[in-house]
């Protein structure tokens, strides 16, 4: 991220293509003092350019915009340069809650959608000044967290909290919590694709349709016939599929 002013104010861009959209924005933004608009853009080509002008620390970026979107523009941010703390930090704001995972796969802040709430505006910048911190400036090649749509807004779930995620067609299920507390959320993300971003020293798939979080398996069981079960616990058992017995064998030490 580029340097704050002396006061601790982000240097803020607006990037919207719509004028009304950019005009809104930049009437909340007058409200929150975190942050001071230095200029906006209206398409994804003047965003580059003014962003190279004025070093800001943070860009509100919209997703959809014609020739070059959101996620581009992010793109060619991250690869112009590969360390976080060298260029503005990124807070998508979007009427769409499905490019969730494309967004925070480029380190973004966070994903604000439309029509902006004031307060929800408020925690997203705390998230960006947060970022500052040395601790959360190294990012882990494995995903942390995962953003799932939740009533009018997006819902941050720390993979850690997660304890099972479950196929539904084009759609995993997260399962967080256990007991009273227990709640799951749907995301837009086929099971194969998020596997690939899970750390596998904490995530172990079993079956095509289910991957578990390693520290809730409580036991393995042979069922006979060559069928084998994981004992959850909460005493749930579930199969193993086939393709994935040896590398739950292997995890067992069997």
């Amino acid at each position: 991220m580029a340097d704050l002013q002396a006061d601790g104010v982000l240097r803020t861009l607006i990037v919207d293509d719509e004028p009304l959209a950019v005009e809104r924005m930049q009437v909340i933004c007058a409200k929150l003092k975190a942050l001071n608009v230095v200029g906006t853009a209206n398409d994804g080509s003047a965003a580059l350019r003014l962003i190279e002008a004025l070093s800001p620390d943070l860009v509100l970026l919209d997703m959809t915009m014609p020739e070059i979107d959101g996620l581009s523009v992010a793109r060619k941010l991250a690869e112009k340069s590969g360390d976080p703390d060298k260029r503005p930090a990124v807070i998508f704001v979007t009427a769409h809650d499905h490019f969730a995972v494309e967004a925070f796969d480029l380190d973004a802040v966070d994903y604000v959608l439309k029509p902006v709430a004031t307060d929800r505006l408020e925690r997203a910048i705390e998230r960006a000044l947060a970022r500052r911190g040395a601790a959360e400036s190294k990012s882990s090649e494995w995903l942390e967290e995962l953003w799932v749509p939740h009533r009018s807004e997006l819902l941050r779930i720390e993979v850690e909290q997660v304890s099972q995620i479950d196929a539904e067609r084009d759609y995993v299920r997260l399962h967080v919590g256990q007991g009273e507390n227990a709640r799951t959320y749907l995301l837009l993300q086929t099971i194969a694709g998020l596997e690939k971003r899970l750390d596998p020293a904490q995530f172990i798939r079993i079956h095509r349709s289910t991957i578990l979080r390693r520290d809730c398996i409580r036991g393995l069981r042979h069922d006979g016939l060559g069928v084998w079960s994981v004992e959850l616990e909460d005493g749930e058992a579930l199969r193993i599929g086939r393709t994935y017995l040896p590398k739950v064998k292997a995890m067992a030490g069997r």
